[in-house]
This record gives C-alpha cells, structure tokens and sequence, in this order.
C-alpha cells in the first residue's frame, strides 16, 4: 500500500486561558491599583518601622491606670488620652503642665471618632487623693498619673496615651499646607500678640496679621498653634478648647489626603516631639485604615459648670455636678450603653463639693500657671484691698521683643493696685473700671464692681517707672 506523501497539518484550537489572563479588564485595574496601594502601605510601613527610634516611647502599668471595675466598658471602642505640653527642649514628662487634654474615642465598626475636651482647669482628684486643676496630674505624674486621674474621675478605660508639645503641632500643621480658619476681630489680635512667643520659642517665622480685622485667613503653624493658645476672649478656656478641637479636624481632614512624602517628612520633624505607649504594631494597624475614620464630633467636660478662685489652687471649673456631666459624656460617647455612675465618683463628687468650699481670702496672692514662656511662675505682685468678693492680683514681668511688658490681674469686686514695675503693660479687673490714671509716676486702676474691662497703662504701677510715658506699641499685650 502506497503511503500517503502529504503532510498532516495539524491544526491549532483556542487554548483555554487560566490565570490573570482570563480575568476582565475591571478585573486587571483593580489588582493594578490594589498593587500600588498595598506597595504604598508598605512604603509606608516601612519608613515608620526605620523611624522608631525616634519615637519616645513609654509603657503605662495597666495597674494604675484605676479602670473602674464597676463599670462595664463597651470592647468596641478604643479609647486615647491626648496631651498638649508648652514644654521646652522636647521635655514631655513630669513637671510639665497639659495645657491641652483631650479624650479621643474611636468606634471601631464604623470608623467614626468622637472628642471631649477636658478643660485645663477643672477641680478633679489626682493620683494622692487632693483636688487641683486637673492639668496638675501631668504634672505630677507624667502621662501614667494624668491618664489615671481621667479614668478615675470619668469612669473611663483608657489605656493609650499620645503627648506632644506645641513645636510638633507647628511641624504638622507646616507640613499639610497650613490651616483656613475664620477670626473675629479680637481672635486677630490676641493670635498676633501670642504669635511673638510661639514663634521665640519653636524657633519659626510668621507673618503679623494687619490690619487686624475678622475674616478668613490662611494661618501656617505658628499662627494655628497661636490661635489654638488664645484664652483671654469671651468664653475663655472653654472657648480655647473650642479651638483646640477645631484645629485637630482640620488636621485629620487633611492627613487622610497626605503623600508618602509628607509622611515622612511629618515623621523626621514630629517624632521625636512626641511620646506615646503605642507600639509599631497598633500604629500600622490603624494607619492603614486612615482614609476610613471619620470626624464626627466634639464637646467639652465639664459642660454644666461654675467657676470659682480657690486657696492654692486658683481659678478653677467646677463640675455641677460630676455625675450629671459624665452622663453626658457617655451618651455622647457610646450612645445608651446603661452607664451608671461608679461609687468612685460619687465620693469624688463629694469631694470636689468640699473643695470648692476652700474659697481664697481677700489679700491672697496665688500662683498663675500659665504665663507664656514658663511653665509655670510666682507672681509677685501685691493682693489689693477688696471690699467685695475674692481678689486675685499678680504682676507679670517678661519680654515682647524690645519691650517689657507687665500685667495685673483682679477677679471679684474691690479696689487693687498692682505692685510691679513696667515699661508698658496692662490691667485688666474683674469688674467695671476706669483703666486708671496714666502719669509717669504711680498708676492705680479703678474700682471694680462686675462684669469686665481691660485698660492700657503706662509708667510705674505702684513702682519706679522705666520710661516717663512708657511704650504703648501693640506687641506689648503678649501678656496672654
């Protein structure tokens, strides 16, 4: 049999594609972009993991951070202590004052965070058992005494803390772009006034605002942390933490758009301002969900409040009462959870009450704790003679540039005079005054009877005067 000469052809069919090339074009963008995103990530990770050692860390024992075993705490939220410093030298341990203390409340189902704003100067107990201000406990006892007083006073679980001081809070705020936010006509002035000591103190420029009119203005790191210092408007330290709170959700809004880059220039200038017991693993873990949290809301604690000048304490918030304003934080918190009041607070409560009672007596001359500059001083001015109520009277001497300037305070009803020498300063009463006469001698402000007024003074406040007709210019009120 003849074989056949012709060549079989063999004749090729589709092969069946497996693998990424079967998948659809949707498919292939997404594990494109999912591909860049997790390289990003773990740029990112990576960056944060070689920039640990810059971080101060500091592990918190759990044991006395007095989480209340009479309150059942809700697992699915993660609750953070935040502390503000005006420190020096990038000190964020003890002997340092929180100007700042916040409670920031993550609910970790849906992303959403929620702040309470401790104000500065509420009357609570700390770690010994005494009632002060409640920016003492840092003080006293670093982050471990100041996140204890918070649990033991708000019946709360928390166990993570971050501390910065405000020269990280102007890296930050440089590093996003800077913050839009509107000013009235007196938030102008006062964030100008207190500008000149951010900016001596962080070692960075700003730009004075003028003329100094409200409006909306784009305020770079200086600016920003001045604004955010301002205490001495209508509302006073309320207000502060008010702003305090605003600045913070700008800057969450806008680090959810921040670049690798960014990153990592944040984390060369800011990390080692910051101290915190998070860990790198808990960092990376809530880093990467950074796009998804949401800035809800916030409050102040206490809201239902009097104030009031106490023997060695000073002016204070008083909670009324505790128990009242810690419903409200939880409520606002985590919403009808059954929280009831723990025994610990009730007997805190009662203490607060016996406290406030303590009030200081005419001619006392108290400490303030809050000048620019210092964390903390001793006033030596003179308590005048009052005829009505408590009198608070103190002279502050420090410099605003080339000119010295000095302040007197005084709360209640009564006539005072300061007793502090000053180029230029000013007065400001606890009542309705007459700014008092100006001569190149002795000055002595007005009676005082309620409500409040500030007036400008120049020469010798109960002193020898520097200058006859001493200096009036507008960079002297940096007595904030």
């Amino acid at each position: 049999m003849a074989r056949d000469g012709r060549k079989k052809v063999r004749r090729r069919g589709r092969r069946n594609k497996n693998g990424i090339a079967s998948w659809s074009l949707g498919k292939k963008i997404g594990l494109t972009l999912g591909g860049t995103f997790l390289a990003v990530a773990l740029l990112g990770v990576v960056i944060v993991a070689s920039k640990m050692n810059k971080l101060n860390t500091e592990k918190l024992n759990t044991e006395k951070l007095n989480i209340s075993d009479e309150v059942k705490h809700d697992e699915g939220y993660t609750n953070v202590a935040l502390f503000g410093l005006d420190s020096r030298e990038n000190d964020l341990g003890k002997g340092n004052r929180s100007d700042t203390i916040m409670i920031a409340s993550l609910n970790n189902e849906t992303k959403e965070i929620k702040i309470v704003s401790v104000y500065r100067d509420t009357l609570l107990q700390l770690d010994d058992g005494s009632y002060n201000k409640a920016n003492a406990a840092y003080s006293y006892g670093g982050a471990e005494g100041a996140v204890s007083m918070i649990n033991r006073n708000m019946d709360l679980n928390i166990e993570k803390y971050v501390t910065v001081n405000f020269n990280a809070l102007v890296d930050v705020i440089d590093a996003v772009g800077g913050l839009d936010i509107d000013l009235t006509d007196d938030e102008v002035v006062h964030m100008n006034n207190y500008c000149v000591e951010t900016s001596k103190v962080t070692g960075k420029d700003y730009e004075r605002i003028e003329p100094e009119v409200a409006g909306t203005y784009h305020l770079n790191g200086v600016q920003a942390v001045s604004y955010a210092r301002i205490r001495y408007t209508e509302g006073g330290d309320f207000k502060r933490a008010q702003r305090q709170r605003l600045v913070l959700k700008k800057i969450a809004d806008k680090a959810q758009n921040m670049s690798v880059g960014t990153v990592n220039k944040i984390i060369d200038s800011v990390f080692p301002q910051i101290s915190t017991n998070f860990t790198l693993t808990e960092m990376i873990s809530y880093a990467k969900d950074l796009t998804k949290y949401s800035f809800e809301d916030s409050i102040g604690f206490p809201s239902e409040n009097t104030t009031d000048l106490l023997n060695k304490v000073g002016s204070v918030v008083i909670p009324k009462t505790l128990s009242s304003n810690l419903m409200e934080v939880h409520q606002f918190l985590f919403g009808n959870d059954g929280y009831e009041v723990s025994g610990t607070v009730q007997d805190i409560e009662n203490g607060i009450a016996d406290k406030a009672s303590e009030r200081a007596q005419d001619g006392t001359t108290i400490e303030d704790d809050e000048t620019p500059g210092s964390a903390g001083y001793s006033a030596n001015g003179t308590a005048g003679n009052s005829t009505a109520g408590t009198t608070e009277v103190m002279s502050r001497n420090y410099e605003s540039g080339t000119t010295t300037s000095g302040t007197t305070r005084s709360y209640g009803g009564g006539t005072a005079s300061s007793g502090g020498t000053t180029t230029s300063g000013t007065t400001t009463s606890g009542g309705t005054t007459t700014s008092g006469t100006t001569s190149s001698g002795t000055t002595t402000s007005g009676t005082t009877s309620s409500g409040t007024t500030s007036g400008e003074i120049s020469g010798s406040a109960g002193g020898s005067s520097e200058s006859g007709a001493g200096e009036t210019g507008g960079t002297t009120e940096e007595t904030e």
